[in-house]
């Protein structure tokens, strides 16, 4: 855990917040005896790169319009931007995954990695404050975007929304409407609600790609 600290450029003052960031649901539930999964750091994690990577590039891209900086936040937050930045940590060699987990090379899957890469980010902020994180997460994105790195990212929802906004009136709601499979192959289904009318269903590995589809189906229906 030392080389990973090492990695991750923090010194965990409570350990166990790292220890939990990294224990997957497949082995909580394996292991039970009271052993949390990471998901609701993955929550908390999600939140706090948001604000920190609105906040970035809100005060260092001045000339971008909202629409446009929706779309890089996206791009530099989306699952494969978190895969790659927690595969440069070494992050799945630490991974507390259940031994069918572990079989099926679930220390390689990019949602996987994603969401612990979220989650490490709430451990540490829990951990060390708010300074801390902003650090830590800054230290992947200001490259990206220096470098011009952040590649094309088809933000469905976003652009939905965009599109949504025009009528103030209108209320957009992404409803999950199934979940089925084991922890290592979930697949999840969603629905796209305006004013309680589906207007789109998307399925996918996690919610998030579950929620891209559904948007993708929308747009398409409504002739974009």
């Amino acid at each position: 855990m030392k080389e990973l600290q090492k990695a991750i450029g923090y010194t965990y003052k409570n350990i166990s917040y790292l220890e939990n960031a990294l224990t997957h649901s497949s082995y909580a539930n394996e292991v039970r005896n009271g052993v949390k999964s990471n998901e609701r750091l993955e929550f908390l994690g999600d939140s706090v790169l948001s604000i920190v990577v609105s906040d970035y590039i809100y005060r260092n891209c001045p000339k971008l319009p909202e629409g446009d900086l929706s779309k890089l936040r996206a791009a530099l937050v989306c699952e494969k931007s978190l895969c790659r930045f927690s595969t440069e940590l070494g992050v799945g060699n630490y991974l507390r995954l259940s031994k069918g987990e572990r079989n099926l090379r679930g220390h390689e899957r990019p949602s996987i990695l994603a969401d612990a890469f979220e989650a490490i980010i709430a451990s540490i902020y829990l951990d060390g404050g708010m300074a801390e994180a902003r650090k830590f997460i800054l230290r992947f994105v200001e490259p990206e975007i220096k470098n011009q790195k952040p590649k094309a990212f088809k933000d469905y929802k976003t652009t939905l929304q965009e599109i949504i906004q025009k009528n103030p009136e209108e209320h957009l709601e992404y409803v999950l409407v199934g979940e089925e499979g084991p922890d290592h192959d979930k697949h999840f289904s969603v629905e796209v609600h305006l004013n309680n009318n589906v207007i789109g269903k998307g399925g996918g590995r996690s919610k998030k790609e579950a929620e891209q589809q559904a948007a993708r189906e929308a747009l398409k229906l409504m002739g974009y």
